[in-house]
């Protein structure tokens, strides 16, 4: 499916839904979900909005605390609570604050945006949307339609190795990190997560 015909699916189903729409869209990193989310969000136009989970990372300070700063990422380094209640707020709410995470600085920034009455059509993107591990499937009843991105894992790898090198890491770094910390993410939301309504590629 292409993203126009994607994006014509989400209005249609919209367009039959009161109140705000949520398309959860799916997928391991470096699938391409922030890329797919606003593309979506730019075809559909007027009324649609971006909302990443990744604005609930913990910070770096509460990774180290807790001894998890080397698996950022992983499902229990998100607040996974606050990120649900932020999901309810979008379907009751007219005006919701929503995080933002910023990649070059590795920390979430509060309040960075803003879903205003106007935002009828969200598209929530990220990991462990339709992860089947407590407490991840407690939002599945938000969302209105699910979206996956299926992706190689060979194809994944070589995008983070751009990734971490576009963010200053050697190429020993972005390989020590991506075995280390990324693929064991990629394989457990790839292999643990539930069907979706729609798979892309």
């Amino acid at each position: 499916m292409t993203p126009a015909a994607l994006a014509e699916l989400i209005q249609a189903r919209a367009a039959k839904t009161e109140g705000r729409f949520i398309a959860a869209l799916a997928g391991p990193p470096a699938a391409g979900k922030s890329t797919l989310a606003a593309e979506l969000a730019a075809l559909i136009g007027k009324g649609a909005k971006v909302v990443p989970m990744d604005g609930f990372h913990y910070d770096d300070a509460v990774l180290h605390a807790r001894g998890a700063r080397d698996r950022k990422g992983a499902p229990d380094t998100f607040d996974a609570s606050g990120f649900f209640h932020l999901l309810r707020r979008l379907k009751l709410e007219a005006e919701v604050a929503i995080p933002l995470f910023d990649r070059a600085l590795e920390i979430s920034r509060a309040g960075a945006d803003i879903i205003g009455p106007q935002d009828k059509i969200l598209i929530v993107e990220g990991n462990y949307l339709l992860l089947n591990e407590s407490p991840w499937p407690t939002a599945l009843p938000l969302y209105d339609l699910t979206i996956w991105i299926d992706v190689d894992e060979p194809d994944l790898v070589a995008r983070l190795m751009d990734r971490w090198a576009g963010y200053g890491k050697s190429q020993a770094e972005a390989k020590a990190w991506i075995e280390g910390n990324d693929l064991p993410n990629i394989r457990r939301v790839v292999k643990g997560s539930g069907q979706a309504d729609v798979v892309v590629g």
